[in-house]
């Protein structure tokens, strides 16, 4: 299995706090929000490469970063890309920097697509557990509900079996409490649908129109996971996220 870490974006609304380093690398607790994504990934024994995709504004920062990481997770490959945007306006889109990593890297399995600001407290070994016991397509799911967090989110329907039957990214008038976060788990064979995705002409920026496209072709599952996946948009709600940990 390989990973692939959405790390290319430009966090205004958090600006100050991103105008010059990536929401990703803003500590918390004492280490950087990407190590708390990183030590769940290196629970996963079969992942060994996680491709970090990020933009030539922060890509030396990133390097920088996983040189210093390679020591706290030997077991695995940390290999960044710059994607070669440098603004909001010319940025890729999620999708498209998945493609991006595609294109330079030989990716022949499995693959976990997480975005780097990815904040929550459960094992995701969980989640990898269901993905193997199932044999599908898996999104991360949780019953969210306030309806204002829904809008922020793809929202899914779902059947009997936890297969989706319906996604909608960030619908004004959601249709179930089901949030789906920005982390997933595609087969295989799924993965080259990237490129089919993409040629059609759909959205390449926010990750989760992939899946919502996907479900209509083959079977997509969510994992709904028990625990907090904190969304860290401001920088008030950043500051919140810190003065928790401080209580710690």
């Amino acid at each position: 299995m390989k990973a692939i870490i959405l790390a290319a974006g430009y966090a205004t609304r958090m600006y100050p706090l991103t105008k010059d380093k990536p929401k990703a690398l803003l500590p918390i607790g004492g280490k950087a929000m990407l190590d708390y994504l990183m030590d769940e990934i290196a629970t996963i024994r079969e992942i060994d490469a996680v491709y970090i995709v990020t933009n030539s504004r922060f890509a030396g920062q990133f390097s920088a970063w996983a040189e210093e990481a390679a020591a706290r997770y030997p077991r695995l490959k940390l290999d960044v890309l710059d994607d070669g945007t440098d603004s909001n306006e010319n940025r890729l889109g999620a999708v498209g920097d998945m493609r991006f990593v595609l294109d330079h890297r030989p990716v022949d399995d499995d693959l976990l697509v997480a975005a780097s600001d990815n904040f929550f407290t459960f094992p995701l070994k969980d989640m990898v557990d269901d993905f193997r016991a199932h044999g599908r397509d898996t999104l991360l799911g949780q019953h969210l509900g306030w309806v204002e967090d829904l809008k922020r989110f793809a929202v899914a329907t779902l059947d009997e079996n936890a297969r989706v039957t319906a996604l909608v990214e960030k619908p004004q008038q959601p249709p179930t409490d089901i949030g789906i976060f920005a982390l997933y788990l595609y087969k295989r064979e799924t993965v080259p649908l990237i490129y089919q995705y993409l040629d059609e002409g759909n959205p390449p920026d926010a990750p989760g129109h992939f899946p919502e496209w996907l479900h209509k072709r083959k079977e997509v599952g969510v994992y709904l996971f028990e625990g907090e996946c904190v969304d860290i948009g401001t920088p008030q709600a950043y500051k919140e996220i810190c003065e928790r940990f401080a209580q710690k």
